[in-house]
């Protein structure tokens, strides 16, 4: 029997303050792979930064689930360690103190039917303890080949049931399969034992401000939404820079590359939310049929298109942030001969009314100049009739860029005159940084999510529609690339902006990347 965890410390008075949200209700947040990295990292800093917030129940608790034998002290203690190690901003003693007190840990292998059963008597401890009323939040922060299995093993053991009022729920992280046969597969396995309202399939890009505020910037702004179409807009770039390598992911990484590992997720939940329909409400499944709408409008890739409109790189040694660094050949875990790409970059077409004929660019990779991602909406020139008997010879085009990491915002490039007795236009910026006008506050990027889990709202989460279109549109993409192996690989040096073939890329429809500062 599961050693019973003790209430040693009451959380800190909640001060329920007009027009903040609510906090969420009493359960249980399991995380399989609680001694993992994502865990340390991310997950126990942004639960700490939710009560804070006053955004977690006070009958709140955490039961980890990992390989490791740790009693429910010691399991305490390190987690503690870490989360002063990755905390966000300065902390406060007494409600560390509190949620690390609410902290438990099973231990065991996840294919064992008898973790399970140990899971479930720990949760009938805490449950009593806390007064967490049977509310169960399971987080799966594990290799993916254990997705299936783990959520058929929660079923076996009858912990995903929901009944009396009591919700159970189930977060995976990405990737979400790692092909569209995959993915089906596992959506069928996972539907067997949850309803799709059970299941939260995670990508974190969508915990970020700027991601959330694509929305709100589109739909909420009369001056934006009339020439958000093909008639106005020339095209859109996306960018995803990472200036890391793959640090010590090298054996998963070089099997998953960055065309799964970035593409149907990440960069494809920006394009859907910069180019989807307005949803008739906000609520989840309204904004993910205009999304899913998007994913399935994308002109599918045959064998020519990839040939054409798909590059992949590799990084070879070079200077990153001023530091001499390794191929990724090179790298820990990967194998010195590996075909396994490191950067793309796509052109995409959407077959639809309001995006008929627009292309949109996607790069994404490692061991880039700077950390750095953008949506950078390119409008059509306005016509130089008027200026033709003046000295311009040459508009800029507008240009609206909305940045999501590392510094949050929107920029808008327009000309104006230049002062002086001559007609000369110059381009001029308008610029709106999230902290400058709303502050700073320190988050993982995952407080949003988790808090929108433990509320059941999945509107931030993707549906199983949309993960196996954003899988339909790569698989051409990775059967062409499987067939013909990459034979210039390393083709782009570390902290370079990609391979030649990317500018090639775009160059050929009289387009250039947009330069991005260093």
């Amino acid at each position: 029997m599961p050693q019973t965890p003790n209430l040693e410390r009451e959380m800190p008075a909640l001060d329920q303050s007009s027009g903040s949200p609510p906090p969420s209700g009493p359960c249980i947040m399991v995380i399989f792979g609680g001694t993992g990295d994502l865990t340390a990292r991310k997950l126990f800093p942004a639960l700490y930064n939710l009560a804070k917030s006053k955004l977690l129940s006070p009958d709140f608790a955490v039961v980890g689930v990992g390989r490791n034998d740790y009693t429910h002290e010691q399991y305490r203690q390190i987690m503690s360690e870490k989360l002063q190690t990755f905390a966000t901003g300065a902390m406060d003693p007494e409600l560390s103190k509190w949620l690390i007190s609410r902290v438990s840990y099973v231990g065991g292998e996840f294919h064992d039917p008898q973790l399970y059963t140990r899971v479930a008597q720990t949760l009938a401890v805490v449950d009593k303890t806390y007064n967490t009323q049977g509310n169960y939040f399971f987080y799966l922060a594990t290799s993916p080949s254990f997705f299936g299995n783990i959520a058929e093993q929660l079923g076996a053991a009858g912990l995903v049931c929901e009944k009396d009022g009591q919700w159970r729920r189930v977060v995976f992280e990405k990737p979400f399969g790692n092909d569209l046969v995959s993915a089906r597969a596992l959506n069928r396995q996972v539907l067997k034992v949850l309803h799709e309202n059970q299941v939260f399939r995670i990508d974190h890009y969508l915990g970020k401000e700027t991601v959330q505020n694509i929305l709100v910037f589109r739909f909420s702004n009369g001056i934006f939404e009339p020439i958000w179409n093909r008639r106005y807009i020339d095209h859109i770039q996306i960018t995803v820079a990472e200036t890391v390598g793959v640090e010590k992911r090298g054996g998963y990484f070089d099997m998953a590359g960055t065309l799964r590992d970035m593409v149907p997720n990440h960069l494809f939940q920006l394009v859907s939310l910069t180019t989807m329909e307005p949803p008739i409400s906000f609520s989840s499944g309204s904004v993910h049929d205009e999304q899913s709408k998007i994913l399935h409008a994308i002109q599918p890739f045959d064998a020519e298109d990839v040939l054409h409109y798909a590059v992949r790189g590799q990084y070879g040694p070079g200077v990153c942030k001023g530091e001499r660094v390794p191929a990724y050949r090179a790298e820990e875990g990967v194998p010195p001969d590996s075909k396994t790409e490191t950067f793309i970059a796509l052109r995409l077409m959407i077959d639809n009314w309001r995006w008929a004929g627009v292309p949109f660019y996607l790069r994404t990779g490692k061991r880039l100049p700077r950390r750095y991602t953008e949506v950078a909406v390119q409008f059509k020139r306005a016509p130089l009739v008027l200026f033709r008997d003046t000295p311009v010879s040459n508009l800029d085009a507008n240009q609206l860029v909305i940045h999501i990491a590392p510094d949050e915002g929107l920029s808008l490039r327009f000309g104006a005159k230049v002062p002086g007795a001559q007609m000369k236009v110059g381009p001029v910026e308008m610029n709106f940084n999230y902290s400058d006008y709303f502050g700073t506050s320190a988050n993982t990027g995952y407080e949003v999510l988790l808090y929108d889990g433990i509320m059941g709202d999945q509107t931030l989460y993707q549906r199983a529609d949309m993960v196996e279109a954003g899988w339909a549109v790569v698989d051409p993409v990775l059967d062409v690339w499987k067939a013909l192996p990459a034979r210039n690989f390393p083709n782009y040096a570390s902290g370079s902006w990609g391979p030649e073939e990317a500018n090639g890329l775009i160059a050929r429809d009289g387009r250039s990347w947009r330069k991005i500062a260093e």
